[in-house]
């Protein structure tokens, strides 16, 4: 035995993979797919038959959960798939800044300053209308391969 210390640094990421493999025969409407490296809600999938090559083919088409943008892909039945993982967190809205940040309160009690209000109209309106009324405001964040949008808002009442 030696008496030398060894000392391993590493330099991969520590967080768990962005994407996990699934077989993309199993992937199912309202699943969720990578389609040109974007993460993707799957809205229709129709299977061909079996080809004189032998493979199944699976024609999905998804909504980029972030922008919104209809992407399609074609992939054997038999094939691996990248499936995002996506979490959905809960943060209570504590202010809106001047250049459109928006600070939020994480369950730790720590603050989250580095999200934008969502592109959404409809969504954005909500939240500044919400929040300029006094109410207090929960807002839904989905994160999926490293980026985050807040996509969803529960009023919990009057503050």
């Amino acid at each position: 035995m030696s008496d030398e210390e060894h000392h391993f640094e590493s330099k991969a990421d520590a967080g768990a993979s962005k994407t996990f493999p699934q077989q993309a025969g199993t992937i199912r409407k309202n699943g969720y797919i990578v389609i040109k490296n974007r993460p993707c809600k799957v809205v229709e999938v129709s299977t061909s038959k079996t080809g004189k090559h032998g493979h199944a083919k699976c024609h999905f088409v998804g909504i980029d959960i972030f922008t919104g943008k209809k992407l399609e892909d074609i992939v054997p039945s038999s094939h691996n798939c990248d499936v995002p993982h996506v979490n959905r967190t809960d943060y209570q809205l504590i202010d809106i800044s001047e250049d459109g940040f928006v600070s939020l309160l994480t369950e730790s009690g720590n603050t989250k300053d580095d999200l934008r209000l969502p592109t959404d109209e409809n969504l954005l309106s909500q939240i500044k209308e919400g929040f300029e009324g006094g109410k207090d405001l929960v807002v839904s964040v989905m994160s999926a391969m490293g980026e985050e949008q807040i996509c969803a808002l529960k009023d919990i009442g009057p503050k």
